[in-house]
C-alpha cells in the first residue's frame, strides 16, 4: 500500500524559512517522478514542484521559483521541499504526490498524480 506522509509544516514569520519532508512508504521510489502542490483556504490545490526520478531534473511554479527548492533522498524514500523567503501568501496546507507511471515526465497537472499524502500546514505570518 502506497503511503507517503509530509511534515515539518510550521507558523513562521515572513522572510523566514521551513523545511518539509515528505517520506513514502509501500514501494521503492527511486523510479517515480514525485511533486509538491499546495491548497490555500478557499482556493484551487496548485503545483509547487517536481522532481525526477533520478532527482536530476526539477520544474518549479512561477510564484515559488528563486525561492522554494525540492530535492530527494532516494535511499531514504523521502522527498524534501525547503522554502525560502516565505511570504503571507505562501499559507497554504502542502501536499507530497507520487505518479505511478514509473520514469515518468515532470508535470503540473494535478490529475497526473495517483498518490497523495494528507498534508502538512504552512502558515506565514506578517
Amino acid at each position: 500500500q502506497v503511503q507517503l506522509v509530509e511534515s515539518g509544516g510550521a507558523l513562521v514569520q515572513a522572510g523566514g524559512s521551513l523545511r518539509l519532508s515528505c517520506a513514502a512508504s509501500g514501494r521503492t521510489y527511486s523510479r517515480y517522478t514525485m511533486a509538491w502542490f499546495r491548497q490555500a483556504p478557499g482556493k484551487e490545490r496548485e503545483f509547487v514542484g517536481a522532481i525526477s526520478w533520478s532527482g536530476g531534473s526539477t520544474l518549479y511554479a512561477d510564484s515559488v521559483k528563486g525561492r522554494f527548492t525540492i530535492s530527494r533522498d532516494n535511499a531514504k524514500n523521502t522527498v524534501y521541499l525547503q522554502m525560502n523567503s516565505l511570504k503571507p501568501g505562501d499559507t497554504a496546507i502542502y501536499y507530497c504526490a507520487v505518479r505511478s507511471a514509473i520514469w515518468s515526465s515532470l508535470t503540473t497537472q494535478r490529475e497526473m498524480y495517483d498518490y497523495w499524502g494528507q498534508g502538512t500546514q504552512v502558515t506565514v505570518s506578517s
